[in-house]
């Protein structure tokens, strides 16, 4: 979490370049300690507002804290650090460190959060009362209204809940967002100058896309994208009939899109809550963690000491003060009267002891899931915060949302979830092993697109590429490119606004990561399966995608080694500790889904053929009822070709057309 908004001024030299002695004794001495201190007051003064935002006295907290954490940027940089270059110095350490330093900071208060504010106090009215009086009987976001897209299975309703929950956020934001794309630009450009190694950044896109240190990264984000859409678009086929089966003739998906509300989530990101419409084998034994946690009595708590003890089991270090309500963190929430800013996040609070979860948590398998995640962030945290100040971040921003991902991985598969209990009565065998392949792709890859496209939008509207007239119609032309998905009902360029019903846009966070940490995980994930000698990828008879390191030392090490790295190294160097290669890869992903892709394509070959075959078929029953009516209703009719099939022939031939029709399900 980095700070604040500056306008555009001119570059000057107010002092002579600090020699490489004279900068290290700086930063170690001086800088670091302020910009700790300055972290510090600031990131407590977010934490306080998000956890009260309707407090203004912690919002205006926040306004002037950020004032003066800008202020104190901006005079450092222009003294010390706006006519420096890495190429100054000698240190492999202080380059690093100079790269950073030479570049200003360009978060941004006022605009953010109010667009925040906006998203996190929206409210909507229930379906079966649309009049309501909203203060009073309004829905919000967390649980209320996640928790009937998730579990409705009403057509209309959920097209109600989609358009609400748009026209109480995005649509409210417009302006300010055009707001705030003016100031982040101005911001981006501010570090430009004439010195020819120093950054010239464009337009706030490209300021972000610099954290990833790769010339080419938009192009390595598409050829990523190229290597998974295949499988995206097998799931996304195979998904589509399902829901057509369950929603018949209010489902349109003739054009090959399936419409955005009937995936279980609001923005159609994750999939994984319509599990139980589309699991290729439903009549077979199924994870089902929500009853076992309800059975055991599991509490809040419970769910943060479990992933507390997953990350030790690996020697790693605990992390009990990041769930300690009385040390300041949330993981319910409030019942006090509180409007807070559900959310889940992890906070570093750069003082190298204070650590914090904010979350509304729920006892449900996603939220344990979720937590697992930002856990991950504090491990990192933890593990860097010895680093320099400049160095205490993840190698790139990808790796530090990859991180408890990867854990997570470990923690989804049957094998652990029966170590644990939380998994009884369950058969491992090829259909359930689909299933469950199945469950994590509904998560996993049904994410990728969406990863991908909504900093690809960004981008787009920050370099101006796409006029503001055209913002929303931009926004649903990526979603169909790369989701394969539509509105369910007519969208406006003039008075909706739809990116901002997603929390990272208006709330200034970088989304490309995401993408990049849902490619990057499933390679530490083999890895650290390699390590932990639960892997081998010579023998096939054992796959990837079942196994768990829970309680690996060795799988510890190897993320351990990486982690407290921070980004004192370039990602590529981190990445070949941790993986044994350099490059960023989607085959680990596709290794993992191997089996899964293979099932999808043969059942959506299999619905092809039948449809091609489908007016042939019609043709043959025709001829078989005329036939049989000439054959005076004896239970015998007569195949095209004169076989006699009997009737319980017939019926067993019909069964199997059903099969077809289903994707070849147990259904």
């Amino acid at each position: 979490m980095v700070f604040l908004p500056f306008l555009a001024y001119t570059l000057m030299c107010i002092q002579a370049k600090l020699t490489e002695d004279e900068l290290k004794d700086f930063l170690q001495n001086t800088y670091e300690k302020e910009a700790s201190q300055k972290c510090y007051k600031a990131n407590i003064a977010e934490f306080n507002y998000e956890t009260d935002i309707r407090s203004k006295t912690k919002e205006e907290t926040v306004t002037n804290t950020t004032l003066e954490t800008a202020a104190w940027e901006k005079d450092i940089w222009k003294k010390y650090f706006s006519d420096i270059t890495p190429n100054d110095y000698t240190d492999p350490s202080l380059k690093r460190q100079v790269r950073t330093l030479h570049i200003l900071g360009n978060a941004l208060t006022n605009a953010t959060n109010q667009m925040t504010g906006i998203y996190s106090t929206g409210k909507i009215c229930p379906y079966s009362k649309q009049d309501c009086d909203v203060t009073k009987e309004g829905l919000s976001l967390e649980p209320g209204i996640e928790d009937i897209i998730a579990k409705s299975t009403d057509f209309d309703e959920l097209v109600y809940i989609w358009k609400a929950w748009r026209d109480v956020t995005g649509a409210k934001m417009k302006d300010l967002y055009k707001t705030y794309v003016t100031l982040s630009n101005e911001a981006a450009v501010a570090n430009n100058s004439d010195h020819i190694y120093l950054k010239d950044f464009s337009d706030k896109g490209a300021y972000w896309r610099d954290d990833y240190e790769d010339p080419n990264f938009v192009q390595n984000m598409d050829d990523l994208w190229t290597q998974v859409e295949p499988l995206y678009t097998e799931l996304h086929k195979y998904v589509g009939r399902k829901l057509k089966q369950r929603y018949g003739s209010k489902l349109d998906i003739s054009d090959g899109l399936i419409p955005a509300h009937v995936f279980g989530n609001m923005w159609a990101q994750s999939w994984n809550n319509i599990a139980d419409l589309v699991r290729p084998f439903p009549n077979v034994s199924k994870v089902d963690v929500d009853s076992a946690l309800k059975k055991q009595g599991y509490t809040v708590l419970d769910l943060f000491k479990t992933a507390d003890e997953f990350y030790q089991s690996l020697g790693l270090l605990p992390m009990g003060v990041c769930y300690n309500e009385s040390a300041g963190a949330m993981i319910n929430k409030p019942t006090d009267g509180r409007e807070v800013l559900c959310h889940a996040s992890a906070w570093d609070f750069c003082d190298g002891n204070t650590f914090r979860l904010k979350m509304c948590t729920q006892i449900n398998f996603e939220d344990f899931i979720t937590i697992h995640h930002e856990m991950g962030h504090i491990q990192y945290y933890l593990q860097y915060k010895n680093q320099p100040y400049s160095f205490r971040e993840g190698a790139n921003p990808g790796f530090h949302e990859a991180i408890g991902d990867t854990i997570a991985l470990s923690v989804a598969t049957p094998t652990h979830l029966r170590k644990i209990n939380l998994l009884t009565n369950y058969t491992d065998n090829d259909e359930t092993s689909i299933n469950s392949l199945m469950d994590m792709a509904l998560d996993k890859i049904a994410f990728l697109p969406f990863g991908l496209l909504i900093d690809k939008w960004r981008w787009d509207v920050f370099s101006g590429s796409v006029p503001e007239s055209k913002w929303n119609s931009h926004w649903w032309e990526y979603r169909t490119k790369y989701q394969k998905v539509r509105p369910p009902v007519k969208r406006s360029d003039e008075s909706d606004f739809d990116p901002g019903a997603k929390f990272h846009v208006p709330g200034d966070s970088q989304y490309i990561a995401y993408f990049l940490a849902h490619i990057l995980q499933f390679q530490f994930y083999r890895s650290l399966c390699i390590a932990a000698e639960q892997y081998n990828p010579e023998d096939k008879t054992v796959p990837l995608h079942k196994c768990d390191f829970y309680k690996s030392v060795a799988a510890g090490d190897k993320l351990r080694d990486g982690l407290k790295l921070g980004s004192s190294k370039h990602w590529s160097e981190t990445l070949e500790i941790m993986t044994g290669t350099k490059e960023v890869s989607a085959e680990p992903l596709l290794e993992y889904f191997e089996p899964l892709y293979k099932f999808l394509k043969n059942e959506n070959e299999k619905y092809d053929n039948y449809l091609k075959n489908k007016p042939q078929l019609k043709v043959n029953i025709f001829v078989l009822f005329l036939t049989h009516i000439k054959n005076n209703d004896n239970g015998t009719v007569f195949s095209s070709n004169n076989e006699t099939v009997s009737s319980e022939k017939q019926d067993k031939l019909s069964n199997d057309d059903n099969k077809n029709v289903n994707g070849g399900g147990t259904d």
